[in-house]
């Protein structure tokens, strides 16, 4: 077994502090960070990630990354922007020599081309709260490069991302993130699992790629549907949708009743007025 040091330890080393305008919320705690991979392996009738590939989104200090490691995956990408962090991740991958460092904004990286290249990949993070909505929804669309995306959201969001049809949380998000994957809550965290605490909990889901998720295209015009139809969630889809051409026919057709609103449609049903 490798003994690398703590999370902890590395942080009081290079007396590294969260930056507030990067999101950082530091989870120290391997407890969590472990049981955060375990859950997630579990759930993905997984052992470990030998013979895997992994990529973690903003590793900060290094817990998440550490548990990662310890389930032997066949090779680690991190992608970090915060330079005060590479030092400790360059320290950590002197004891685990699978792991790749690579500093840059993930909101810039080209996670396509790095499935064409390397194959299929397991995406971790605790995400940036300032831009996990606008991460997920870029990686939504190309699914078919992950095999299996376990993220952290601030858990106002997750409840989002999971929400049933009819409830206030319900909304584009929920339909879109429900078309392309199998989304499963594993656990929400307190404030005080985090260096700073936030003021919000947090909540860790399990994204598993359908089998045949939609085209880039065929979700965009889900995105423009749902768009509509959320912008006035509480009028009558006739009203909200009217922009869609021959929305009566189509509707009678798809046996969809035009006094629901927008929150009363299912994702599928949205898929299918889209592609009508």
């Amino acid at each position: 077994m490798v003994n690398v040091p703590s999370t902890k330890f590395f942080v009081e080393k290079y007396g590294l502090m969260a930056k507030k305008s990067l999101g950082q919320n530091f989870l120290l705690d391997a407890n969590i960070t472990d049981k955060i991979m375990r859950l997630s392996l579990q759930e993905q009738k997984l052992n470990d990630f030998k013979s895997e590939q992994v990529v973690e989104i903003g590793p900060g200090p290094g817990g998440l990354t550490q548990a990662v490691l310890r389930q032997h995956p066949q090779k680690m990408t991190v992608i970090e922007m915060d330079e005060r962090c590479l030092d400790i991740l360059h320290e950590i991958q002197g004891f685990y020599p699978q792991l790749d460092v690579v500093e840059g904004d993930a909101l810039k990286f080209d996670f396509s081309a790095k499935a064409e290249v390397d194959g299929k990949f397991h995406i971790v993070s605790n995400l940036p709260y300032n831009i996990s909505v606008v991460l997920l929804t870029r990686w939504l669309k190309s699914v078919r490069c992950y095999k299996s995306m376990t993220l952290m959201f601030q858990k106002e969001v997750a409840d989002r991302i999971t929400a049933s049809i009819g409830t206030k949380d319900y909304g584009r998000i929920s339909v879109m993130a429900q078309l392309q994957c199998n989304v499963v809550k594993l656990f929400d965290l307190p404030p005080t699992c985090f260096v700073p605490a936030p003021k919000i909990w947090s909540s860790v889901l399990l994204f598993k790629p359908k089998e045949n998720p939609l085209d880039e295209v065929a979700l965009a015009q889900v995105g423009k549907l749902t768009e509509l139809a959320f912008g006035q969630r509480r009028k009558m889809i006739r009203q909200s949708l009217k922009a869609l051409p021959d929305l009566p026919l189509k509707a009678e057709k798809l046996g969809i009743d035009l006094t629901a609103r927008a929150e009363n449609l299912t994702p599928q049903q949205y898929l299918d007025l889209a592609l009508a």
